[in-house]
């Protein structure tokens, strides 16, 4: 029996013709003939479109003003928490637990910290894969079922690495470590697409739906505070193939990519987590140094792009990037295309707090264009801030719901409405799994740089010899002294810390006299004063123990375990390692080096300055082999 067509009544075919509407607000338009290419492939984003249509037109004004801010939580469970992060959630939220974060504010996301705030989300794969369902359970019992995107910061390296060697994660090398193994013999992008996608595939394993990684700043400036060894290196090309190659890994591992930070924070001689940076290149510097990365990862298909808390005068004087419309939407959107989600840096950070109040920094950072907002410094403040700005019309319902659309598409495509879930007995097996640390130590073996070796003095042969390891990092210079004399060294261990007191540097040089060969490690040996341009106090006092050290005529191994900008300190070291970090894998990869078990095929990803006036004490690109 034949049916008579359906006859749309006057209320649906205005409903139809809204979301239709919407849609061709929100949207790019296809490139020219890849509806003909692509059939299957655009008739599946059309199903994903409507589907997030149908859902936008069901949620309430709170729900998406919710949608719009990603948070952080206390606890390592969702419903049950210890009495510490009770405290913090009490004090953040009013509430007690994770779950009830989520069910009175009915974020977007949540990000997993490990000590910060007094928040505690990270414990064991299998810990942090149930923490995972639980908020996923609390946000999918909510109306809508809306699933939450679930964040971290896994860069990468030793600096901002959430999920530690004590986690059982997986430690890769860092950015600059990967853009010096990309500039060895043989070397390419492929070590930084693994490493990436090994990240990915233990992040996905316990949840986690995002990393806000990779770093896309070039660091061309050797006093940054906060990037440094962050950043691939300082030539904009090799940085731009690295960034693609991670977005790209991060992909194939499971989660979405994050690059950060927009328009870049590489030539910055503030830390935006405590002040307002401001980086002054002009329009054409910026075209030629800080945007091809970003250009890269949005080619790659990358799925976000995190702001950076920097003024840049060029584009729009005095108006942080997070809060500016000239920025966000007229540089990131409009001349560069990009249509994915734009997530604010943490809006608690001193870049941000300066310049804006808790109530005007949220609201300021949407109408510049940012679809994300991340940990306010008052949830509740912002919150309201946000709900009263729409309700006056100071944000349009379109504004929020263009940012609405993009982050609940994002999960579409993302599948977490098809299953948020992960099994947490199988996280323990992919995290830290034996074929992951094995090629994360094949990556890293391919990144330590040899800088000078005047004297001949490495490789080391395997001989009996008393080892003097002086220096920073109390773990490092352990694991560094157990290497050596695993290969049948004598060791004695002085770690002097950061700022080496005038007693460390005696005893050290005390010590050197009575050795066979001195192995001092430094970190941030260059570091200098925003203010002054002098070296801080802890670069003058690393600078005297080497110096001392050298003094005494005990050959001396020189090991920038940071930055490698240390060597300029003391440019008169005849033998200098650098390498890029101080995780377990590069310390046995420095010790491996030393004795020439390996070659040290990482190249300099930066140019090292000389005194003022001399021009560069090592260009980038060199390195010594054996």
């Amino acid at each position: 029996m034949s049916r008579a067509p359906r006859r749309l009544g006057p209320a649906t075919l205005r409903a139809a013709l809204a979301g239709l509407v919407l849609l061709a607000a929100y949207l790019p338009e296809p490139a020219a003939g890849t509806g003909d290419r692509e059939p299957g492939r655009q008739a599946a984003a059309r199903s994903d479109r409507a589907r997030v249509l149908a859902l936008m037109d069901r949620m309430t004004r709170k729900q998406k003003v919710g949608q719009l801010f990603v948070v952080e939580v206390a606890g390592r469970d969702a419903q049950d928490v210890s009495d510490e992060a009770r405290a913090v959630n009490q004090r953040l939220y009013g509430v007690d637990t994770p779950a009830q974060v989520i069910a009175k504010y009915q974020p977007g996301g949540v990000i997993y910290f490990t000590t910060r705030n007094g928040d505690d989300n990270i414990g064991s794969p299998g810990q942090v894969a149930t923490l995972s369902n639980g908020l996923q359970a609390a946000a999918r019992a909510l109306p809508g079922r809306i699933p939450l995107q679930i964040s971290v910061d896994q860069e990468g390296g030793a600096l901002v690495a959430r999920f530690g060697a004590a986690t059982g994660a997986t430690q890769l090398p860092g950015n600059m470590a990967l853009g010096a193994g990309a500039l060895g013999a043989g070397g390419s992008a492929a070590d930084a697409r693994r490493s990436a996608r090994l990240i990915g595939r233990e992040l996905a394993a316990v949840g986690v739906t995002q990393d806000y990684a990779p770093v896309a700043d070039v660091n061309v400036n050797p006093d940054n505070p906060v990037i440094g060894i962050r950043s691939v290196g300082a030539d904009p090309a090799l940085v731009s193939d690295l960034v693609a190659a991670q977005v790209r890994g991060y992909h194939r591992g499971g989660v979405s990519a994050v690059a950060k930070h927009f328009p870049g924070h590489g030539d910055t001689g503030v830390d935006s987590h405590f002040g307002l940076p401001e980086v002054t290149h002009s329009r054409e510097q910026l075209e030629a140094i800080d945007l091809p990365p970003f250009r890269a990862a949005i080619a790659a298909g990358v799925d976000t792009i995190m702001t950076a808390h920097v003024v840049l005068p060029a584009i729009d004087p005095g108006v942080p990037a997070t809060m500016s419309h000239k920025i966000l939407t007229g540089l990131l959107r409009r001349e560069l295309g990009f249509d994915g989600l734009i997530v604010t840096d943490a809006l608690d950070m001193g870049g941000a707090t300066e310049t804006f109040p808790p109530d005007v920094a949220p609201v300021r950072a949407l109408r510049a264009g940012a679809d994300q907002l991340l940990i306010p410094p008052d949830l509740d403040t912002a919150y309201h801030a946000v709900l009263t700005a729409v309700r006056r019309g100071d944000i349009s319902a379109r504004r929020l719901d263009a940012s609405v659309y993009r982050i609940l598409l994002h999960k579409v495509r993302r599948g977490l409405f098809a299953d948020p879930y992960v099994d947490a007995a199988t996280a323990p097996r992919v995290m830290g799994a034996p074929a992951h640390r094995a090629a994360a130590q094949a990556i890293t073996d391919r990144t330590t740089t040899l800088l000078a070796n005047e004297s001949g003095l490495l490789p080391l042969a395997p001989a009996p010899r008393r080892v003097l390891v002086a220096g920073w990092g109390a773990t490092t210079t352990q694991a560094l002294a157990a290497g050596l004399a695993a290969r049948g060294a004598t060791t004695q261990v002085l770690e002097s810390g950061t700022t080496p007191t005038p007693t460390a540097v005696d005893d050290a040089t005390t010590a050197a006299r009575d050795a066979d060969l001195v192995v001092v490690t430094t970190n941030n040996a260059y570091a200098r004063d925003a203010t002054t341009g002098e070296p801080t106090a802890a670069a003058a006092a690393q600078t005297e123990l080497v110096r001392a050290l050298l003094a005494t005529g005990t050959p001396v191994v020189v090991v920038a375990v940071r930055n490698p900008y240390d060597v300029a300190s003391f440019p008169e070291a005849p033998t200098v390692v650098d390498t890029y970090g101080y995780t377990a894998g590069q310390v046995e990869s420095l010790v491996r080096v030393l004795y020439g078990e390996i070659d040290p095929a990482g190249r300099l990803p930066v140019a090292i300055p000389g005194p003022a006036g001399t021009g560069e004490l090592y260009e980038l690109g060199h390195g010594l082999g054996y």
